[in-house]
């Protein structure tokens, strides 16, 4: 399925009243890698051998210096084919990839979105091996560090990859609130018109949009035939997602965005925009909504097939799927789902230990009534960028747009996203927010945290600005992206916001405390095969939850969205376990801004991958505080 990762959006909500986790806590009494300011360069950055402690005599080292020019040739073609043979995979992703393909010698691409297939899957799986096989015989010793980097991250990726061999027909490209039919209509909406050929292009894509659904419905009966089917509880969400869709062409979200877009184009006569406008409407009517309507009954006539009602483990092979997912989508350090459970167990209990010993009659009272000092979104957002100039490094010059999700589709999205940028035109930025009032519980400021700045938005921009490396661009790891993005909006309770020290800090660990509620969800009925039953037991048990509707909901969010909020919040516990570690390690020598500079630096990566240049540069560091 060849939709691109362009959207980080915020985890599904629960919705309903929300969860008072503090209250009930105190009713229980409850990659790269900088060695030294002196040695950053441009690019990503890696960590220089330090097993060479002597020199070659000449001879050899000269031998090795061609040799080393050979090979680093031979991989910087490898990588820049491979980019732009990922970049080119469909218009879609080859438009958001990059803003001027030519640049990179990418001519164009036949493909509208990919293919929807079983059989593509498989093809994939076989390429990713080939992938493996020519990247692995490369010699490391050889590479620059920033390609032995690339080469590090890059194995890693693809050796997760293959983990899902013969578990293509598991694969979730549509899901209520993350699938690619909710998420489509705003890349769609978004397609930027730079020149008339972007017009003919997102005309292009528009005509297909029917041919690539059914493709994603004979998938979807696939996986039905072969008894890995939705429960119809699951199809009714999606249907719903896609009722979402079903729109009036002449009046709706993209007809607005599409007169925007035309608005910006040079040298059009108003003759050619009154064409386009109605060849836009021609096209949402014979091939947009119909691709929806045609999903719909696919979908409708699948119901009855799918007969598992809990989550992914209750699949013939469901738990060694959801382990490969857990893998994918957390990267996490940990070595097994037992050891992560754990984890995440034990991490809720401290928080909330912190949270009831915090929490008091008066603090409850303010609690209720405070609220932080900025709350106008683009307010907020220039406030944010003041609150980190101590504690993170400098950001180049970009801009930013903060756009409402349309109010038609507020049901169908998540709480908020950020759009990824091409990435050589990362300086133009846009984040949408959803202001149903199901959402009205999240403080925006945080929000923007997460998204803005120093969230998605500053890390997007940070590390494009930082790494020559396209490649390592447009690998996907989400619990690096959204980890950070967590751990900064954790952080961001601390700022100079307008709350008092101690409510920050309630505040704070209560939100820690509902995001790891939910990812210890995701692991119980997703591995250990937990019933509605046992999750609403749990919850009222444990937490004092005990609204059956509340218990429902999420449990269907984690049988829709299997491992997405352990994106989330294993992410931020992988990079708050090595900022605690820092911090004992290296005492008043910490610096939060070396330590984010260490993380933005190193890029996307999983977190074995990223320990390992962790524990060299807290090993440099240490020295450096020793030589101090």
């Amino acid at each position: 399925m060849d939709i691109p990762h362009l959207i980080h959006p915020e985890p599904p909500a629960s919705g309903g009243p929300g969860l008072p986790a503090f209250r009930q806590a105190a009713a229980a009494a409850l990659p790269a890698l900088l060695l030294s300011a002196a040695l950053l360069a441009s690019g990503c950055r890696t960590a220089p051998d330090i097993t060479q402690t002597s020199a070659a005599p000449v001879r050899e080292y000269e031998q090795y210096t061609d040799d080393s020019v050979r090979e680093q040739n031979a991989f910087d073609s490898f990588t820049e084919n491979l980019f732009a043979e990922e970049a080119s995979s469909s218009l879609l992703s080859l438009h958001y990839t990059l803003d001027r393909p030519e640049d990179y010698g990418i001519s164009g691409t036949d493909s509208a979105f990919g293919e929807a297939s079983l059989s593509a899957l498989r093809e994939d799986t076989e390429r990713t091996r080939q992938i493996q096989e020519e990247l692995l015989s490369f010699d490391p010793s050889l590479l620059t560090d920033e390609q032995k980097m690339t080469r590090t991250v890059l194995a890693d990726y693809l050796e997760t990859a293959l983990l899902g061999e013969g578990l293509e027909l598991y694969s979730r490209p549509i899901a209520p609130t993350i699938g690619i039919q909710a998420q489509l209509p705003i890349l769609l909406s978004e397609y930027s018109f730079r020149d008339r050929d972007d017009v003919t292009d997102y005309f292009y894509l528009l005509s297909q949009i029917d041919v690539y659904y059914q493709e994603l419905g004979e998938f979807e009966k696939e996986k039905a035939a072969a008894g890995l089917g939705f429960s119809d509880g699951t199809l009714e969400r999606i249907i719903d997602s896609c009722k979402s869709y079903l729109l009036v062409p002449q009046e709706n979200f993209l007809t607005e965005t599409f007169e925007e877009k035309l608005g910006g184009l040079s040298d059009v006569t108003e003759e050619e925009k009154k064409a386009w406008r109605e060849e836009h409407i021609r096209l949402l009517a014979e091939h947009f909504v119909p691709a929806y309507q045609s999903l719909i009954e696919t979908l409708e006539s699948l119901k009855g097939t799918g007969t598992n009602e809990i989550g992914l483990c209750g699949y013939p092979e469901g738990d060694r799927y959801y382990e490969y997912l857990v893998r994918a989508a957390t990267g996490t350090s940990y070595d097994s789902i037992d050891d992560l459970t754990d984890a995440v167990t034990i991490r809720i209990e401290e928080d909330a230990e912190k949270a009831a010993g915090l929490l008091n009659p008066e603090l409850y009272e303010e609690m209720l009534t405070a609220s932080f000092r900025e709350e106008e979104p683009n307010a907020i957002l220039a406030d944010l960028q003041l609150q980190i100039q101590n504690d993170f490094p400098a950001l180049p010059s970009c801009s930013y747009e903060v756009k409402d999700v349309p109010k038609a589709l507020e049901l169908s999205l998540s709480p908020a996203f950020y759009l990824v940028p091409p990435i050589d035109c990362y300086e133009d930025n846009v984040i949408y927010i959803n202001r149903n009032e199901q959402y009205a519980s999240s403080p925006l400021y945080t929000t923007l945290a997460h998204e803005g700045f120093p969230g998605h938005l500053y890390q997007t921009v940070y590390f494009s600005s930082v790494c020559s490396e396209p490649l390592r661009r447009i690998l996907s790891f989400p619990a690096y992206t959204e980890g950070w993005a967590t751990y900064v909006e954790f952080q961001s309770y601390f700022f100079d916001n307008g709350l008092s020290p101690d409510l920050q800090a309630l505040q704070m660990y209560n939100q820690a405390m509902v995001l790891g509620i939910h990812a210890l969800l995701d692991l119980n009925i997703n591995y250990y095969g937990w019933t509605r039953d046992q999750t609403a037991a749990f919850l009222e048990e444990t937490y004092g939850i005990s609204d059956r509707e509340t218990s429902d909901r999420m449990y269907d969010l984690m049988v829709d969205n299997p491992s997405n909020y352990l994106e989330y919040y294993v992410g931020w516990l992988e990079i708050q376990n090595m900022r605690e570690e820092a911090e004992e390690v290296l005492g008043d020598s910490f610096l939060a801004k070396d330590f984010h500079t260490f993380l933005l630096e190193t890029g996307p990566a999983s977190f074995p991958v990223i320990r390992s240049y962790f524990k060299a540069w807290l090993a440099a560091s240490s020295l450096a505080k020793a030589a101090a």
